[in-house]
């Protein structure tokens, strides 16, 4: 619940539409935690690279690994220390722990936010496309220690190559797409 205005707090008008109950926090994501009528509870966060925030009068608190609803609910139940029955909620503001990279012979290379469901051929969309002597037919995907591949002239022509289906698979954080 968002504090009315009169308390000196409000929610963020920048928050991202992740679903408070399944979304999962992760080192660098930017929250914002909202304790109705105690601004002094209130504020934006950075989830550190341990997985911690740290909260006034609270101390460190656990943030990676949990929901926003989960961590709201750790929150309230540390608040009741100091506060009578506190209403806590969390929001995210920016998604900075799910990301996958490209990099090889497309225009722009670098690090990309995971933050709605992508696959492979938007990625490469989202790279603006192949440089001149791109190899795309034989775009290789790192997952951690499986090598998917991936053939974009295949793709675009509707052909269905992957013995496992769709070859035009959902990336996952930390994927790294490599066009040679």
């Amino acid at each position: 619940m968002a504090a009315p205005a009169s308390s000196g707090t409000t929610k963020p008008a920048n928050a991202v539409p992740v679903d408070a109950k399944s979304y999962v926090l992760g080192a660098e994501d930017q929250i914002f935690i909202t304790v109705w009528r105690s601004a002094e509870f209130s504020g934006q966060h950075m989830i550190r690279p341990d997985g911690k925030i740290t909260i006034n009068l609270v101390g460190e608190v656990q943030a990676a690994g949990l929901t926003p609803e989960a961590l709201g609910a750790s929150i309230k139940e540390r608040l009741r220390k100091v506060l009578l029955e506190p209403d806590v909620s969390v929001s995210v503001t920016q998604v900075n722990s799910r990301r996958y990279f490209i990099e090889g012979e497309v225009l722009k290379p670098g690090e990309y936010k995971l933050v709605v469901p992508t696959r492979i051929l938007e990625a490469l969309v989202n790279a603006g496309g192949f440089k001149d002597f791109a190899k795309q037919t034989d775009i290789r995907i790192m997952r951690g220690s499986t090598v998917l591949h991936f053939n974009y002239k295949a793709a675009v022509k509707g052909k269905n190559i992957s013995k496992n289906g769709d070859q035009n698979v959902f990336l996952e954080p930390g994927d790294i797409i490599i066009v040679r």
